[in-house]
């Protein structure tokens, strides 16, 4: 399985204990880990912002990023998304021919598919790796 976890999950996941952390750890084991440098920038940006980005954080990142498989998103002939920012998440996931999105944002989960391309929330994602 093919995912691309948006980045309300990877600050979730890099700053609190709980369900996304737990996600991605698994995952890392599991599934194909899809990202591009744009999202990338995105979290990083989130991360430097809302918090320190110190030793710690930089190195579980660093981690991170040596999981993932790069892919250049090409721009969506049109805008998709009702935030514009968010058409980077599909043009990404469309680029990895990912199987999942896995996103907190209401702007992504309200499409539900895009171009077969399953949009989930963390709670279902679980159901499906448990199933």
């Amino acid at each position: 399985m093919r995912i691309l976890f948006d980045t309300n999950v990877l600050y979730s996941a890099f700053t609190a204990k709980g369900v996304c952390e737990d996600i991605v750890d698994e995952a890392a084991g599991a599934c194909g880990i899809i990202w591009s440098t744009p999202l990338q920038a995105e979290l990083e940006t989130t991360l430097k912002r809302k918090l320190k980005f110190g030793p710690g954080t930089h190195a579980a990142l660093a981690a991170f990023v040596e999981l993932c498989e790069f892919v250049v998103p090409a721009p969506l002939p049109k805008r998709v998304c009702r935030a514009a920012d968010d058409d980077v998440v599909l043009a990404t996931a469309l680029a990895a021919k990912a199987d999942i999105i896995m996103t907190g944002d209401a702007d992504l989960l309200v499409l539900k598919e895009f171009h077969g391309i399953r949009i989930l929330p963390s709670r279902q994602f679980v159901e499906l790796l448990s199933a």
